[in-house]
């Protein structure tokens, strides 16, 4: 991933520390709760402590966002998030119409995919808009 500008290198500088945070912080609450079988305030901090660095990289996420001096690349970070949200959302409310219409059970697990899927579509808005502007000579 090429980042040309301050804000992009500070941006992967926090950004790459805190996934490897949270691989780090899931896998070991993960084997926790499995092989300690903790019960009270233990099992719901071990359950919660891998959101900390999701909620961090949300963070890093919006400093880019705010650090970004370039408005044409600060325009476009904001318009590919917004992609992003509007998929969550989009998601969201079809799988409430499907949960709610019996069309299939809920589940507990699918919200720890919200995340995942905003970042992969505001990765896909980036893609597409980045080659949009290759093919039609603009500025990256």
């Amino acid at each position: 991933m090429k980042m040309a500008t301050p804000a992009g290198r500070r941006y992967l500088r926090r950004f790459f520390p805190t996934m490897f945070a949270y691989v780090l912080v899931l896998c070991g609450c993960v084997w926790a709760i499995r092989n300690w079988e903790p019960r009270g305030i233990e099992l719901i901090l071990l359950s919660v402590l891998p959101a900390v660095p999701i909620i961090a990289a949300i963070v890093v996420m919006g400093l880019y966002l705010v650090e970004e001096t370039d408005e044409f690349l600060r325009q476009r970070i904001a318009s590919c998030m917004l992609f992003g949200t509007g998929v969550l959302l989009a998601a969201a409310t079809v799988y409430g119409f499907l949960v709610n219409g019996g069309a299939i059970e809920p589940s507990s697990e699918l919200p720890l995919w919200a995340f995942p899927l905003w970042c992969a579509s505001w990765g896909l808005a980036q893609c597409v808009i980045g080659l949009r502007d290759r093919v039609a000579g603009g500025s990256e």
